[in-house]
């Protein structure tokens, strides 16, 4: 067995799927064997049978889907990548969907309709019955990654003069609309205004004659329909909680948001702005050779008009350079460390405030312990780089002259590193996308200003 095999192998079995799963699944696409599909999938958990589609190539994975068709279960079809998700539903039929729709909750359904074509979208939401399709269309209304698009429409709720007993009978009486999964219900005032919660463990531990009035508790936090999704997964991580009511501009109840739906959200944030600092617009395994050229090009563009401006530095002291040589050897010994201290320090910063740990006094704390960290890691890295420059060179002049450039330069890196993200979150733009440039940009200047500038200045 190879070693790309044994790794495909182990990579299967930590995503629970058996290895030799894969492979039947890929003879069956070959001789279509659709009733061993749809038998063999169903028995896994959906996101064990969605995994195992997702290591198909792309040809077997949209074959699969089209064999499968309309039996293909709505719980594997959510279960998917996004991108994944949207080739699946653009091979389906449109009874498919319209058949997957009508058994998804709100969320999830809303999920799905927002991978299907524009051209295609009308001609699905006529197949609906018409309350589920005036539900959808208000979700699909909401801006993407808000608390309105991420709702789910179905709770409980109950007036607070009901007692327990009063409301477990209600519950049990909506049968089929009772949601799959929610873990608190509702109590409204007659506007439908949320006055508090209770939770079903508050609820099978009282008797049935006890008001709701009594073992509410108030909600944590309001969470309207148009709070951005990374400000709602923060409230979930901060109370934690495990669901939330949403309410409308009048504070009525509209909906719920799970904490199921919040991992998914703290997920797709991590590493969005993990890419974005990488300078990486996308990094799906389904990509192909010109989405990751997409995704990746537009930064590198950036970073090259950096690199002349940096070079434009460089090339002012083109004499200097031109006369001691040692110089061109040692440049890049300073941009590096520098890049490195800046980006070091920016990492920190942009999970801080993601974290919302750089509100008010915290921002000068830590603009002070990064000054500090700069001056301690300048000296002791000036200290090392000068003395081998000394060494290996042997004039003690250069080595004073670099290890003073490398001291400022941490100094100006930790500095970078901090002020630039919070500058930007000032200004309303996301610190995890553009900072980086900046910081590279400001450090790389710094680092060959200060050295070149330095050694023109003293060793001239």
């Amino acid at each position: 067995m190879s070693d790309a095999t044994s790794q495909d192998d182990v990579q299967a079995a930590r995503r629970g799927v058996d290895p030799s799963f894969i492979g039947d699944m890929e003879h069956a696409v070959d001789i279509a064997a659709r009733e061993w599909l749809i038998t063999e999938l169903h028995k896994l958990h959906p996101a064990d049978a969605a995994d195992a589609l997702e290591q198909l190539s792309s040809e077997d994975f949209e074959q699969a889907i089209a064999i499968m068709g309309n039996d293909l279960s709505p719980d594997i079809l959510i279960e998917l990548r996004d991108e994944l998700r949207a080739d699946a539903v653009e091979v389906l039929p449109d009874q498919a969907v319209v058949d997957a729709i009508d058994e998804l909750t709100s969320d999830d359904a809303t999920a799905l309709l927002d991978q299907v074509e524009e051209d295609r979208l009308e001609t699905i939401l006529e197949e609906l019955e018409p309350a589920d399709r005036a539900t959808l269309e208000q979700n699909l209304a909401f801006d993407d990654e808000t608390a309105g698009r991420l709702m789910q429409r179905e709770f409980v709720a109950a007036p607070e003069f009901w007692t327990v007993g009063h409301t477990v009978d209600h519950a049990r009486s909506l049968g089929e609309n009772l949601p799959d999964q929610f873990f608190q219900i509702y109590v409204v005032d007659p506007a439908f205004r949320v006055k508090g919660a209770v939770p079903l463990a508050t609820i099978l531990r009282t008797p049935r004659n006890v008001l709701l009035s009594d073992i509410m508790i108030e909600p944590l936090t309001k969470i309207t329909t148009d709070m951005d999704q990374e400000e709602v997964a923060y409230l979930f991580q901060k109370y934690g909680l495990v669901s939330a009511p949403v309410v409308d501009d009048s504070g009525r109840i509209t909906g719920m948001i799970t904490v199921d739906d919040m991992v998914h959200v703290i997920q797709e944030e991590n590493t969005e702005d993990l890419l974005a600092l990488s300078g990486v617009s996308s990094a799906d395994g389904s990509d192909t050779v010109f989405d990751a050229v997409r995704a990746r090009a537009p930064w590198l563009a950036i970073n090259l008009g950096t690199a002349f401006l940096a070079s434009a530095i460089i090339s002012i002291f083109e004499p200097a350079i031109d006369q001691i040589v040692a110089l061109a050897i040692l440049m890049p010994v300073v941009a590096a460390l520098a890049g490195n201290a800046g980006s070091q320090a920016l990492a920190v910063a942009v999970r801080a405030i993601a974290e919302r740990e750089m509100e008010g006094a915290a921002s000068g704390r830590a603009v002070r312990r990064e000054v500090l960290a700069g001056i301690v890691n300048g000296i002791i890295f000036a200290i090392g780089v000068g003395a081998i420059a000394g060494l290996w060179f042997r004039d003690w002049e250069l080595s004073a002259v670099i290890a003073i450039a490398m001291f400022g330069t941490f100094v100006w890196a930790g500095l970078s590193g901090i002020l630039v993200p919070l500058t930007l979150k000032k200004l309303g733009a996301d610190p995890a996308v553009a900072s980086s440039v900046f910081v590279l940009t400001l450090t790389d200047v710094m680092a060959f200003f200060s050295f070149l500038g330095l050694a023109t200045l003293w060793l001239l």
